[in-house]
């Protein structure tokens, strides 16, 4: 784009006019047409004198030029002589030199061959209007005779006005006293040497305005010629360039300006010596000429400032559209990024705590942007300022305001589109949950009524009593509310969305349905008991291990049975929520049917058994489904793994990226990723592949996982290691190395969730078996069973390595103790023989919270510490304080007051440890657990004594230790389970080490529990 300026304001060309203007007038006031020299051309002749110009001037103001008397004027080279004549011609004014010169001639002390020779070069050479020659002739007489002679004979060869004067006083006659220096008996001041200097000075100051208005001149049209940039850098490059040359050429116009200033000075001062000097003709013409030349210099530097003010002006506008482009376009394109995401952005999940999700996506992505449409409203405002600024591009800064108004509009009506429609579903959503939640509390209830209860007026009563409550919960908890949001949010919702609100309408409708049916029927029975109903099923039991199939067959009579109604929701609700649905029914496993029993008014109030077999068609393909997305699943694990392998792993040997790499992560590379390359490896290469090969033959997956067991285990390694992973992340997470590799790979999420990938995945396999193992009959059943107790195996000791590695103070080797078995926090109470009394009656009422760890060698009493670090999340770690050797411990499973409480005790119960767990489950795993552990060791014994010629077989001990359990005098068996020390001690010497009161104390508290 050329530059261009406004029609009001001046354009380069005119500023190239009126310099060359200022060219042109210098050239005019020195005359430059008729002064070809300037007097430092020929400073050497001036400064020899044959010919002064000393201002004097005639009776009409003709110039007078005078040829002093000089001996070598003959030996002046003609070239010399007429370069002075032409320059002295040259330096009066036009006016002045229009009038005629007058030429003064001094050769008093010469001969008439002297006069006659000066008067051939004047006749010859002269460049001016030659007015009259006066000659002061020799002053000798025979000279003077010779020269009135030679005068009369040669006069008409001169061609000249000459005049031959005796003296000084015929001189006056023709030029007045005030005109002539002293030398012709004048009182004109004249110095030669000042002359010259006020010469040189004059053209010099001249030349200087000349050039400097050239150099503007040349200025002007580089600026005329010059293109504005595209870019913000380009043109600040150009301002800072032509901004320097403007300040070069300011700083050249200041010593011109200086220069002439000066040189006026001089020659005011010189007229202003006393009050009764005149000023000369030439001094006066000298002061014009400076003056005139100052004038031309001012109208330069006038001229040059007002171009420059508008051309800097425009530079400076150039630069805050680029700088107003560059913003516009790097917000445009976040905002459409920004955009583009929202867009693709889901607005209808499949259940509440999707839509939560993404609610809380499109908040986060709305904070993300937020900074980005405050930035894009701050420069539509700046683009506005510089549209009221009088900007020359207003017609490019208009539309980009507009649009990024625009822009900013689109993406904040988008976000709340979306998040209207994800509020609406969320609604929707939450009153399909409540729906199913009422639906499935219905049905236990119905099954939950027993049949021999309700046989009675008073049980029927009460059973409609609870019926009318439960549907009057209805109105309470708003259930009913889903069909009006169906209706009211049609339009928005999805296919998928509206089959599951009609879904889960229907199942309200059947289970209302039921319950309306219960109603009247137990209306009946308390109205009226006319013969007692045989019961054909007992109480509500717990749910089998294994949950029986969903779907089950219609039952004859048209009746639809309640199992094929809790399997059609059960789709629609949780899994977890499916599993508490099956603990809380009616359910009896008789040879793989399930029956259910369930009141209904038919044939005068009787029940019907609901008989429910779900094809294996059906079946078949659940396990195909099932099959079909852990494969999938799988191949998107092992994608994801690949891309931390090559993503983050590999670029750490990447020579463009280690200057990004940060020092905290040199020599933790290993820490930071643990041995998630083995476990890469393991899927990629081996465990997809055989998960590929069950695609079409799903009952052999179990063998699959129970095949590879042993490789599964590189979780654990894994998941030790990432406490230490995570500390090495929060170091060096946020550096530019992780986000350039973030980039490149498009993930969305850092590297610390890709990282959580394999804790997360090997929690999963146990969940896919669960649903294989609920959808399998007969073949591969046995397999399924024991994969799925590999698997939860598996994440039990990951989770229990995770605790163990938490240990603090314990000076031992944990490896050297065995396989962990369990581990948890429980309410330890001591009962010590020894130690004093105070302090024993205080154990027994405060207890302490203690973390225990059950090895195959020990038990470890840890205490449990929280350890923060700011701006993260608790870690647990566990303070060593006690531990019990495994081969010296005894266990009491019941203590008085409190089931859910267990004695450990030690060396023949000189330490007593009481636990209380949190539960009855916790209670009996542990006991169980801790029940393995010594009967492991007694058989250990027991396979050591065999092999032992010396002493008493173990086997017997065995047999005596049991029966000694069964004697009903417990005080004998107590005395027998404690043989004396000298006992003890006979029997170590076979087995040293090991104290045989535990086997008998093991079996004795067994019994007596």
């Amino acid at each position: 784009m050329l530059c261009w300026l406004r029609e009001d304001e001046m354009s380069a060309q005119e500023l190239l006019q009126r310099v060359q203007c200022v060219v042109t007038h210098v050239d005019e006031i020195m005359q430059q047409e008729i002064r070809p020299l300037l007097a430092v051309d020929i400073i050497e002749q001036l400064h020899r004198q044959f010919a002064l110009l000393s201002g004097g001037r005639g009776k009409d103001g003709a110039p007078i030029i005078t040829f002093p008397e000089c001996s070598g004027f003959n030996e002046v080279p003609e070239e010399d002589f007429l370069n002075v004549v032409t320059y002295l011609t040259s330096i009066p004014s036009l006016d002045a030199a229009s009038i005629g010169f007058i030429i003064i001639i001094d050769r008093r002390k010469d001969k008439w061959s002297s006069v006659k020779a000066s008067l051939s070069r004047i006749a010859a050479a002269f460049p001016g209007n030659l007015q009259l020659v006066l000659v002061l002739r020799p002053s000798r007489f025979f000279q003077r005779t010779i020269a009135d002679i030679g005068i009369k004979l040669h006069k008409d060869d001169f061609k000249m006005k000459i005049v031959m004067l005796n003296s000084l006083s015929d001189l006056h006659g023709y030029v007045d006293k005030s005109q002539l220096t002293q030398e012709f008996g004048g009182s004109l001041e004249y110095s030669h040497s000042q002359w010259i200097h006020h010469q040189t000075a004059i053209e010099n100051f001249a030349l200087t305005v000349k050039t400097t208005a050239q150099m503007l001149q040349r200025f002007g049209s580089e600026l005329a010629e010059t293109e504005l940039p595209n870019d913000v850098q380009s043109t600040k490059d150009l301002l800072a360039a032509h901004t320097g040359k403007y300040n070069n050429l300011k700083e050249e116009m200041k010593l011109a300006l200086r220069q002439g200033s000066t040189l006026f000075t001089c020659i005011k001062d010189q007229t202003a010596k006393s009050e009764n000097h005149k000023l000369k003709p030439d001094e006066m013409e000298n002061q014009t000429t400076v003056e005139r030349l100052l004038a031309q210099l001012d109208e330069t530097e006038n001229a040059f400032e007002q171009f420059w003010c508008k051309h800097h002006l425009k530079l400076e506008q150039c630069l805050q559209l680029r700088h107003f482009e560059q913003d516009f376009r790097e917000v445009k394109v976040t905002l459409d990024t920004r955009m583009d995401s929202l867009k693709g952005f889901s607005d209808a999940g499949d259940c509440v705590a999707r839509v939560e999700h993404l609610l809380m996506e499109l908040q986060t992505l709305e904070e993300k942007v937020q900074p980005t449409l405050e930035k894009a409203q701050l420069h539509a405002m700046h683009g506005d300022q510089l549209i009221q600024s009088d900007h020359y591009a207003v017609d490019s800064i208009r539309p980009k305001c507009v649009e990024l108004r625009r822009v900013c509009d689109d993406f904040s009506n988008e976000a709340k589109k979306k998040s209207d429609a994800l509020s609406k579903s969320l609604h929707v959503h939450m009153g399909i949950e409540k729906v199913n939640q009422w639906c499935e509390s219905g049905i236990y209830l119905l099954a939950s009524q027993a049949v021999d209860k309700c046989q009675s007026q008073e049980g029927a009563e009460s059973a409609l009593t609870d019926i009318e409550n439960f549907l009057e919960s209805a109105e309470k908890n708003h259930v009913t509310e889903l069909r009006n949001l169906h209706n009211h949010y049609e339009v928005i919702l999805s296919d998928d969305v509206k089959g599951s609100v009609l879904k889960a309408l229907k199942r309200l409708e059947d289970v209302q349905e039921m319950f309306e049916k219960r109603r009247v029927s137990l209306k009946r029975l308390s109205a009226k008991q006319t013969r007692p109903i045989q019961p054909v099923a007992p109480r509500p039991e717990s749910s089998p291990k294994r949950p029986a199939p969903k779907n089950a067959a219609r039952t004859p009579g048209g009746h639809q049975p309640l199992a094929r109604k809790l399997s059609d929701n059960s789709s629609s609700g949780k899994q977890p929520a499916e599993a508490d649905l099956n603990k809380k029914k009616n359910i009896r496993k008789t040879k793989g049917l399930k029956i259910e029993v369930m009141h209904e008014e038919s044939q005068g109030g009787s029940t019907h058994v609901a008989v429910s077999n779900e094809s294996e068609e059906c079946l078949s393909n659940r396990r195909r489904h099932i099959m079909t997305e852990l494969i999938e699943s799988e191949r998107i694990y092992v994608e994801e793994l690949q891309s931390i392998m090559e993503g983050y792993v590999a670029e750490l040997n990447n020579s463009e990226l280690c200057h990004l790499i940060p020092p905290t992560l040199e020599n933790k590379q290993d820490v930071l990723f643990g041995n998630l390359p083995e476990i890469y490896d393991f899927h990629n290469k081996t465990f997809l592949m055989e998960l590929e090969n069950c695609a079409e033959n799903p009952e052999l997956i179990g063998t699959c996982f129970l095949k590879r067991k042993e490789e599964l285990q590189v979780y654990e390694k894994y998941c030790q290691n990432k406490p230490r992973s995570e500390v090495v992340w929060r170091q060096c997470g946020d550096s530019l190395f992780f986000q350039e590799c973030q980039k490149k790979l498009d993930h969305k999420l850092s590297l610390d969730a890709y990282l959580l990938k394999p804790v997360q995945r090997i929690t999963k396999y146990q969940l896919m078996l669960k649903e294989m193992l609920k959808c399998s009959k007969r073949e591969g059943m046995a397999e399924l069973e024991e994969a799925l107790a590999t698997m939860l195996d598996i994440v039990k000791s990951v989770n229990d390595s995770m605790h163990q590695i938490a240990i603090t103070g314990f000076e031992g080797n944990l490896s050297e103790l065995g396989k962990l078995l369990m581990q948890g926090s429980f309410n330890v109470w001591t009962d010590h023989k020894k130690g004093h009394n105070k302090v024993k009656d205080l154990a027994r009422f405060k207890p302490m919270q203690r973390h225990l760890f059950l090895y195959d060698k020990m038990l470890l009493f840890c205490k449990k510490r929280e350890e923060s670090t700011e701006g993260h999340e608790k870690t647990p770690s566990y303070s060593f304080k006690h531990s019990l050797k495994m081969s010296s411990v005894g266990i009491t499973e019941n203590v008085k007051g409190d089931n859910k409480k267990f004695e450990v005790w030690y060396n023949g119960r000189e330490e007593v440890y009481i636990i209380q767990a949190p539960s009855m489950d916790v209670k009996n795993m542990w006991v169980s657990e801790i029940r393995k552990v010594l009967t492991g060791q007694l058989e250990a014994c027991r396979e050591a004594s065999q092999n032992n010629n010396y002493g008493v077989p173990m086997r017997n001990v065995r047999k005596m230790g049991l029966r000694r359990s069964d004697s009903s005098n417990p005080e004998s068996v107590f005395r027998r389970a404690n043989p004396s020390p000298n006992m003890r001690q006979r029997k170590g010497q076979f087995l040293p080490g090991l104290d045989f009161s535990i086997s008998y104390s093991f079996f004795f508290d067994i019994k007596m529990g």
